[in-house]
């Protein structure tokens, strides 16, 4: 389970009261399989948490995602609300929309906006009738030149990324290799970027503000790219009363990995 707290330019980002969580580091470029495959199953039994490194993005383009990114959320906002998401969860998600941990955060939201991008399906192709599947929505090009190849470009290079992970989970699952890219798997999946701008507010937990509320993530995994900004906290044991939550420091270049609530059912609840 995870929470977002951001912390304001020039804020102490983590006091010495509040742990730093240490979290096992796999990497993709290694040839030891059964190294990576040890360590990953080490950190999905435990938490469902982990660091990726060496995953074949490279920093000049995580860089530049990251760049376009903050381009778009400077925009005006009624450039933005232009782009408001729809039925199919595409598109712009204003700051206060999301409300992720309903119980703490009576009446307030998440001090955040997203966008959403999702697998490019032409309307009219049979495939768009499905949930989750068609056209996605985009900034016009004269608003925001070469933004749609940019975040296409990463949308395929992070899915490629997920499809490394997950050969993985599948080993450490005892399963084939290749059990994740069969078509009804990852070789036709429901892959979503977002991309998310924290504005700033400062967690209150007494008043309910958080920039993202506790919550656990409802798919396979998640693969998170951060800037140098202290703010993600995990719970290892959501059971727990009453619950530890520790930082996770950013590490430049890599993805926090976690575990969706869909691979904690499959795995018989093995793995967190």
């Amino acid at each position: 389970m995870e929470k977002q707290g951001p912390v304001k330019n020039g804020a102490e980002p983590c006091p010495a009261t509040d742990r730093v969580s240490l979290l096992n580091c796999i990497d993709l470029s290694s040839s030891d399989i059964h190294q990576s495959v040890s360590l990953l199953k080490q950190a999905c039994l435990d938490c469902g948490f982990f660091y990726v490194i060496n995953h074949g993005i490279s920093q000049e383009f995580m860089d530049e995602v990251f760049g376009m990114s903050k381009r778009f959320f400077e925009l005006p906002l009624n450039e933005k609300m232009k782009l408001l998401r729809n039925e199919k969860h595409r598109g712009y998600t204003p700051v206060l929309d999301e409300l992720l941990d309903p119980d703490n955060q009576v009446h307030v939201g998440d001090y955040k906006e997203g966008y959403y991008i999702g697998v490019e399906v032409p309307e009219g192709d049979p495939e768009a009738e499905k949930p989750f599947y068609g056209p996605n929505v985009w900034p016009a090009p004269d608003v925001l030149p070469g933004w749609r190849d940019t975040m296409e470009r990463f949308h395929r290079e992070a899915l490629e990324v997920a499809k490394a992970v997950a050969r993985i989970i599948a080993l450490a699952l005892d399963l084939e290799v290749d059990f994740f890219d069969k078509p009804e798997m990852l070789g036709e999946p429901i892959a979503t970027l977002r991309l998310l701008h924290y504005e700033g507010q400062v967690s209150d937990p007494v008043k309910g503000i958080y920039g993202a509320g506790a919550h656990s993530d409802f798919g396979l995994v998640t693969l998170l790219a951060t800037d140098d900004v202290l703010g993600l906290q995990i719970c290892k044991d959501k059971d727990a009363k009453p619950q530890t939550w520790e930082y996770v420091a950013p590490v430049k270049g890599s993805f926090i990995v976690n575990l969706g609530d869909m691979l904690e059912r499959w795995s018989n609840c093995i793995f967190k």
